[in-house]
């Protein structure tokens, strides 16, 4: 008897194969093509006055060498801006090589093809570029004061202003019986996948056909934009995903300079070519993210009920905006939270800078927003003497309040409408999963033997599920497998494990039977991509629509050849058979074969579907309304995103002498909805946790007054190993299905990372009893803020 597997701990099907080393990634395809090498800007601000590559062109092995002069067509004009938006007013894109001017450190400006890396980059080294190197703008407050000019054709550095107002906030807070103001900063970080961005490409001129692999979250999206850039029919692109070692966001951006440059080259040498980006290049020229300040109003009565919250905030997009203003949409819209204020007025502006582009990273604004947040509870409970947990639970939606709309616009251009959620029960579990009340029976013990203990917890809600939309193909073999084909790519997640476990349950099916691909154009040309915990919701919700369908058609065939009726018929280990009668059988397998009537008979099995074994003589052997095989595709478009939705909390202990800050517990209850696996929702909790860990105490992208990064590297660059990862995080689930698609799933993928830099930002403030407005924050800086409020005599600001 077939046994249900959503909700269960399936182990994964992948792991095996990637622990014994057999994982098969873009660097690892095409052994002999061609490699490359890009000349990257060492200005974050000049103009490029001129470029020789005189000394390359007669070296030995060298292949081809391309600046932005050697580029015609739709190659010659910017990198496409992948999501406009109507308050983006001056948005801007680089192009494929720098065009005259160059705007942060490591912009491509050549490309260089050879036998191999090493003639590659001895031949970036040769080519010289001469530059007039401008006045760069970098940091908020530089892009601010706009003394100088990222683009001179933006005024005041400004990409976008946008507002958005749910009643009269700044009359609510003048009335208000209690009114805080806090200005709050949060550093810019960084992704950092083990395996940063590649891509390999093939042209074959006999069929005219380009094939691409390389390393993204949206297959589809780089098959669209290399076929509009080098002028092909969509149709002579494959774009195939292999092992893809890491995302977290930053391969969401498509097309990098390098998916573009390599087909190019491809196609006009007739060979393989490969870029495969080192680590520095990773640094300095891929994306980042979090950068903002924050300013927060808020008026509140006498139990800490926001009555209205104003918000202002400035968001550094980098040099260029080719993903449009997604971070700072999420962060001005997330921000609320499971909370209800009175009115809400947000309003921010998103800035140029001579650095490195800001795009999504694991969490995509929410951290920052969640962080604005939470620590206005925070202040409000200290300004008030209030439990926080108590001024939370006052403020939120309840649970017969849902949907709850918040009468704004989220990211996907919807009404940002909560679909289902029990935030009061999430703290309930969370209070008594980390011992909330009787934490000062704690503290006490620690401070009778010198210890400095504290606090914290965060609350947060993640829109999941975006659209427009994912499908998914599902074709049944002859011998009874079943091929699952899903357009979104997969960078381990999970998919091949929870999806099969979707499709055997629906299907009818044993799990070892289903067999999932992704990311591969030539399998499921139409899809969006991985990223805003989309996966389960969306191609979860297609390939349950889909299974139903093939299932129909599965029990339909299986009707007529064992003269039974359609409702009397169940699927059991793929074996339909008549219910209570187990004898009157077909394997799935069989009516595979019996889908596609057949002139001619290739083995045993298909010999039951030739032209004088079945069908009526008096029908077509293909009726009008259906198709030949036992396959189906379907796809799942939502009306709106789903909401999870968590809270966590955190037990730290702070080194008096060093400020070190060690984890004592670390406690998650979080919302996704029906939990497909649970081992895998948990794994990418605690892998969003050890994100969080580390953009909340450790990492930062330091850059100097002149735009250089000033610790590209991983001995300067700080992550957390797992000496300071939580061990044993405390882990509970409460499950508030989604009324928006089949299986009422929510997204889970950013959950663990979101709060992280709220929780310890209050933590540290319980445990010290000093105000924290900036994250990350090192020991180092806790150290000068704790000397700082312990003498009167020092007035300036304290480091942010």
């Amino acid at each position: 008897m077939t046994t249900k597997l959503i909700g269960e701990k399936v182990p994964r099907v992948e792991d095996e194969r990637l622990l014994r080393g057999q994982g098969q990634y873009a660097d690892d395809l095409m052994p002999g093509a061609l490699e490359t090498a890009v000349l990257r800007s060492p200005h974050a601000h000049a103009r490029i006055v001129d470029i020789d590559v005189s000394g390359v062109l007669d070296v030995a092995g060298i292949h081809a060498v391309y600046t932005y002069d050697d580029l015609t067509g739709p190659m010659a004009e910017p990198l496409p801006l992948l999501i406009p938006h109507p308050t983006l007013t001056h948005g801007r894109t680089q192009y494929a090589l720098a065009k005259e001017t160059v705007r942060y450190v490591g912009e491509a400006i050549a490309f260089v093809v050879a036998e191999d890396r090493y003639l590659a980059e001895d031949a970036v080294s040769r080519i010289e570029v001469a530059y007039e190197v401008l006045p760069p703008v970098v940091g908020i407050d530089a892009a601010r004061a706009a003394e100088h000019l990222v683009h001179d054709d933006v005024p005041g550095n400004l990409a976008a202003r946008m507002e958005q107002r749910v009643g009269d906030a700044e009359s609510a807070i003048a009335a208000a019986p209690h009114r805080l103001g806090l200005d709050l900063h949060v550093e810019r970080s960084a992704a950092m996948p083990m395996e940063g961005r590649a891509v390999v490409a093939r042209w074959d001129t006999d069929a005219h056909r380009l094939q691409v692999w390389t390393s993204t979250q949206t297959s589809t999206g780089v098959r669209a934009a290399v076929a509009a850039k080098l002028g092909l029919d969509l149709a002579q692109v494959d774009v195939m995903t292999p092992d893809v070692g890491g995302g977290f966001g930053v391969k969401i951006v498509h097309p990098w300079p390098e998916e573009l440059l390599v087909p190019l080259a491809a196609r006009a040498l007739g060979r393989p070519v490969r870029f495969t980006e080192d680590r520095r290049e990773h640094f300095i020229s891929s994306a980042h993210e979090r950068g903002q300040d924050q300013h927060v109003e808020v008026g509140f009565d006498d139990d800490g009920r926001v009555l209205g919250l104003a918000v202002r905030f400035w968001h550094d997009n980098g040099a260029y905006t080719p993903y449009g203003l997604i971070v700072p949409i999420i962060t001005s819209t997330q921000l609320l939270g499971p909370y209800k204020p009175g009115a809400y007025s947000v309003v921010f502006d998103s800035l140029y800078t001579n650095t490195v582009i800001v795009t999504p990273y694991r969490g995509a604004g929410r951290p920052q927003g969640v962080y604005a947040m939470e620590r206005t509870m925070d202040a409000i409970a200290k300004h008030l003497g209030k439990d926080r947990a108590e001024v939370r639970a006052v403020n939120f939606i309840q649970p017969d309040e849902f949907p709850y709309d918040h009468g704004l616009i989220f990211q996907d251009g919807r009404p940002l409408i909560y679909d289902s959620g029990d935030y009061p029960g999430l703290l309930a579990k969370l209070k008594r999963l980390i011992d909330w009340d009787d934490f000062e029976t704690f503290r006490a013990a620690c401070a009778a033997e010198g210890r400095r203990v504290g606090i914290g917890l965060a609350c947060y809600v993640e829109g999941t599920g975006v659209g427009p939309y994912e499908g998914a193909h599902i074709g049944v073999e002859t011998s009874g497998k079943v091929k699952v084909a899903i357009g979104l790519t997969s960078q381990g997640q999970g998919h091949q494990t929870a999806l099969a476990q979707i499709v055997a349950d629906e299907l009818g099916v044993r799990f070892e039977d289903v067999e999932v691909v992704a990311g591969d154009t030539r399998r499921m040309p139409y899809a969006v991509g991985t990223f805003a915990s989309r996966a389960a919701v969306m191609s979860g919700s297609a390939v349950a629509l889909t299974a139903r369908m093939v299932r129909a058609k599965a029990l339909r065939l299986a009707a007529e050849a064992l003269e039974a009726d359609v409702d009397d018929l169940e699927i059991v280990d793929g074996v339909v058979r008549v219910k209570g009668s187990p004898s009157s059988r077909i394997e799935l397998g069989t009516v595979a074969v019996l889908s596609n009537p057949l002139r001619y008979a290739f083995d045993e099995a298909s010999q039951a579907a030739t032209q004088f074994t079945v069908g009526d003589p008096g029908k077509p052997p293909v009726a009008e309304d259906d198709e030949p095989g036992l396959e189906g595709r379907d796809f799942y478009s939502p009306e709106r995103s789903t909401f999870a939705a968590g809270m966590h909390a955190a037990v730290i202990e702070i080194d008096e002498d060093t400020c070190e800050i060690t984890i004592l517990r670390y406690a998650v209850v979080h919302d996704c909805g029906t939990l497909i696996n649970p081992m895998i929702v948990e794994g990418q909790i605690h892998g969003g946790v050890a994100q969080g860990v580390g953009g909340a105490l450790y990492e930062r992208m330091e850059y100097d007054e002149s735009g250089q990064l000033l610790n590209a590297s991983f001995m300067d660059f700080l992550m957390p190993y797992v000496t300071e990862v939580p061990d044993g995080i405390e882990l509970d689930h409460l499950e508030t299905p989604s009324p928006l698609n089949p299986h009422g799933i929510k997204g889970a993928g950013e959950a663990g990372v979101i709060p992280a830099a709220a929780l310890f930002a209050a933590a540290i403030e319980d445990a010290e009893r000093i105000p924290i407005r900036s994250m990350p924050i090192s020991p180092s800086e806790l150290f000068e803020l704790r000397r700082r409020h312990t003498d009167p005599t020092t007035s300036e600001e304290p480091p942010r």
